[in-house]
């Protein structure tokens, strides 16, 4: 536990993120994020957050050393794709019952299911995280990962990221540690060229890095690894020869891109691929870097010759959504780089930002922010779900683009919404991603079905309320009549008039 605790104080530290190089030292040692609140960490747990760094690598058995639940939480947490093996997609467990931990046969346990998976699955490697359970019991899967290489002859990484040290961001890190510390630099390529780069945050959500990839290899651009967006464990491995990077979501790996700088010389920018001209300077950075790296200059005027004619099929696609979008107001509720990426991209169609969220993003990320919207006042931390409902209700925005968490908002303020989070089934990287966003924003916005849910209902038309009410008074006059007192009063009338 005190490696673990000197990796975190590391991390705590990290000098390429301009958030924590603004704190105090007192600051600095508290961390990036509120403690955790017992009993809600799923999905936002340190463990969580080094599974979804580390689980797109699609070669490897992933096994988690913890009771079932841990394990039942966080499997398939991200809709990344992989165009080749699906190991990733086995749910692998140690599934501790109450009596193992009671007697200590936790690392015994484990050992037996590292030989189970390399004798039925014969793995390049397997990938062991710990979890709150097991690091309380002070179970040492360093040492057993150690062993378990050592005898398999394969290798057995530990991921030390239990769930109690921190939040989600905080386990990205650690997983850039552990691939640190014993993937990365471990297989020597025989391969390696000036053409080779690393992209580093790039998830690969529902096939995006397919989208840009292609535009990579029409350079002579070789991608050495994505880290992990459908990696490969020896592409991750030898991922040191690569002569440039580019980091896509700096909060999530910051700390791996500044080391591997340190470590072998690999120059790294931070940059977006959404939209039409983050996506043309992002190329021009990466062919910048290659030529500082030692490429031929030659390839900055192919960079600026696929860029003239890719952006000249993308805006001729986009010139039919523009005066069907053209001034319409969206807001968004997310982060990261995409508080300020998806901004950037809606503004080139001219649609209105009039709220982005900034909860997950970096300074930097802040700034750009600035930059585009030419305004803070857009931007918001947090912004409470009653509050949302009335900036949708009031029609401040006209769309609304979030994660899964918040669409029943937008849904009950009777308000379009897109996601464009994790779980999103559409692919919105690069100027191909680029005009499939506008379409679906497009289709989202004019779906008739809006005009109908915010007509009144049948029943609470004028014309049916006075029928209602009409209705309603006769049916009152029928009882009345009908009622006891009534009729025995009319008798009585009866009775008296003979």
């Amino acid at each position: 536990m005190s490696s673990l605790r000197a990796k975190i104080q590391d991390v705590f530290n990290e000098p390429a993120c301009g958030k924590n190089r603004g704190k105090d030292a007192k600051a600095r040692k508290n961390g990036c994020s509120k403690p955790l609140i017992p009993g809600a960490a799923a999905g936002g747990c340190a463990f969580d957050g080094a599974k979804i760094v580390l689980q797109p690598i699609t070669d490897v058995a992933h096994l988690v050393h913890a009771p079932l639940a841990c394990e039942g939480n966080s499997w398939d947490n991200r809709g990344a794709a992989s165009s080749g093996p699906t190991l990733w997609r086995t749910s692998f467990t140690t599934d501790l019952t109450e009596l193992e931990v009671m007697m200590g046969q936790g690392e015994r346990k484990l050992f037996k299911a590292i030989r189970e998976i390399k004798e039925a699955y014969a793995p390049p490697a397997i990938f062991v995280y710990s979890t709150c359970v097991t690091a309380l019991i002070g179970d040492d899967i360093e040492a057993v990962c150690k062993r378990a290489t050592e005898k398999f002859g394969l290798a057995v990484v530990p991921v030390n990221a239990p769930g109690f040290v921190g939040s989600k961001n905080l386990g990205n890190k650690l997983a850039g540690e552990a691939l640190l510390d014993h993937v990365i630099g471990t297989v020597e390529p025989d391969d390696a060229g000036p053409y080779d780069i690393n992209i580093l945050g790039e998830f690969n959500l529902s096939g995006e890095f397919w989208l840009v990839k292609p535009l990579l290899d029409r350079l002579g651009i070789r991608v050495r690894a994505c880290i992990p967006g459908d990696a490969r464990y020896r592409d991750v491995a030898s991922a040191h020869r690569a002569r440039a990077a580019m980091m896509v979501c700096s909060s999530a790996l910051i700390n791996l891109a500044r080391k591997m700088e340190q470590r072998w010389e690999i120059p790294f920018f931070e940059g977006s691929f959404y939209g039409i001209t983050d996506t043309s300077e992002a190329l021009r950075q990466i062919s910048r870097l290659l030529v500082k790296k030692g490429a031929d200059r030659e390839i900055l005027d192919r960079t600026e010759t696929l860029i003239a004619q890719e952006e000249a099929i993308a805006w001729e696609k986009l010139a039919a959504y523009r005066p069907r979008l053209e001034g319409k107001r969206v807001l968004l509720n997310t982060g990261g780089v995409k508080s300020w990426s998806v901004a950037h991209a809606l503004r080139e169609i001219g649609m209105e930002i009039v709220g982005t969220s900034v909860k997950k993003s970096t300074v930097e990320d802040k700034q750009r922010i600035k930059q585009i919207l030419k305004d803070d006042n857009h931007m918001f931390e947090t912004m409470a779900p009653r509050e949302l409902y009335a900036m949708l209700s009031e029609h401040k925005a006209e769309i609304m683009l979030s994660g899964g968490r918040t669409q029943f908002i937008a849904l009950k303020a009777k308000t379009p919404w897109l996601d464009i989070n994790q779980e999103r089934q559409h692919a919105y990287a690069g100027y191909a991603g680029m005009v499939e966003l506008i379409r679906q924003i497009d289709l989202a916005i004019h779906n008739p079905i809006w005009r109908q849910v915010r007509e009144p209902a049948p029943w609470d038309q004028p014309v049916v309320q006075d029928k209602l009410r009409g209705t309603r008074s006769e049916t009152a006059t029928v009882h009345a009549l009908k009622s006891p007192a009534r009729q025995l009063a009319a008798s009585a009338t009866v009775e008296e008039s003979r």
